[in-house]
């Protein structure tokens, strides 16, 4: 009978708070494991029109290519550089990415290119930070915007026209070491968001499932776990590691709130401590109604305005709750739209209640 209501408190405790297990690639990344960023420089043609018009590195740039391909120009020689725009070029390269795999690439207008629309860039490389080429671009470019003018001045424009991109545009050419193949007894586990909890949570959950002393928490952010030095069982053990299921800790109670946009965010673990909040407008309305004062007949005194005010003042009282002990989420909220509070009013009052030191959350205002 007491096993049987101890069972049930369990059961009902996750009907209540319920709790949702992740799997460690969702929360977590192999150290050493990261994507590479490129850069490059490029000209795209074919523009109908649209490209640089007094660029003076288009020009040299167009110079450049055609020397490279054996076509010599005459000095001084004007080129017709309308139809092109010199662009730049940005990737990502996953890890692992090996040689022949294609990237996408994107690409944006660095002269006073009007549209990039029906362009095709020409082969171009892409560098790492190390100023090595990684990949070769090269392309039809895809770009959503639309821009079109008439010959009265008006215009119109959808989108950003100056930028395009171009899907698996860049062949890869080198790959990027990393240090998963290095032959490590050991790989590191850092958590997308540092926390104590979840990542005691994960040494633990990996050590009653690969056993006892596999994993160590090394600080908040990184778990140091042991692997074999094989590299294919290295894959098939990364493999079963990574789809784990483990409950993270609950993110710390925070407010978040876009000045500019009006948008709050409030944290599923917000509370407020016992507190009263009285909200409403005071208005007053200032009349002036000047009158004229008439001195008697056969008097010294001259006529003169006298000026009159009219006061008058109105309070838009949008009522007072109270926050009890232990007040969540949904309450908070209920309260606040129940007078009627605008956003800008939401965030004048959750400043004050972080001042009365009645909201233990974080409030972050961006």
């Amino acid at each position: 009978m007491i096993r049987l209501l101890i069972f049930s408190v369990f059961i009902l405790s996750l009907i209540i708070n319920p709790l949702y297990a992740e799997r460690v690639k969702d929360v977590a990344s192999v150290a050493g494991i990261r994507s590479n960023h490129l850069v490059g420089y490029g000209l795209v043609v074919g523009l109908d029109g649209s490209g640089d018009s007094s660029a003076s590195f288009t020009d040299d740039s167009m110079r450049n290519m055609l020397e490279q391909l054996g076509i010599s120009l005459p000095p001084g020689a004007n080129l017709p550089i309308k139809n092109v725009a010199a662009v730049s070029l940005s990737a990502e390269l996953p890890p692992f990415t090996k040689p022949g795999q294609k990237i996408d690439v994107n690409i944006s207008s660095i002269g006073n290119s009007k549209n990039l629309r029906g362009g095709t860039l020409l082969m171009a490389p892409l560098k790492g930070a190390d100023g090595q080429i990684y990949a070769m671009a090269q392309g039809n470019l895809v770009v959503l915007g639309l821009s079109a003018g008439g010959d009265d001045g008006s215009s119109v424009t959808i989108n950003i026209p100056t930028g395009g991109r171009i899907p698996n545009g860049a062949m890869v050419e080198r790959e990027v070491p990393t240090s998963f193949v290095n032959g490590s007894n050991s790989i590191t586990l850092n958590l997308y968001r540092a926390d104590f909890t979840t990542a005691h949570r994960l040494a633990e959950t990996i050590n009653d499932t690969m056993g006892l002393g596999t994993a160590q928490a090394m600080d908040a952010s990184s778990v140091k776990v042991s692997a074999p030095r094989d590299l294919s069982q290295k894959v098939s053990y990364l493999s079963m590691l990574e789809n784990l299921t483990f409950y993270p800790g609950k993110a710390p109670a925070k407010i978040v709130v876009n000045a500019r946009t009006g948008t709050v965010v409030i944290g599923q673990n917000v509370i407020v401590q016992p507190a009263v909040v009285s909200h409403g407008n005071l208005i007053v309305t200032i009349t002036n109604d000047p009158t004229i004062s008439q001195p008697p007949a056969f008097s010294n005194g001259e006529t003169v305005v006298v000026p009159k005010s009219d006061i008058d003042v109105a309070v838009n009282n949008k009522g007072a709750f109270v926050f009890n002990l232990g007040v969540t989420l949904d309450e908070v909220v209920r309260a606040v739209n129940n007078i009627g509070a605008s956003p800008a009013e939401l965030v004048a009052i959750l400043e004050a209640l972080k001042v009365a030191g009645a909201l233990n959350a974080e409030l972050i205002i961006i």
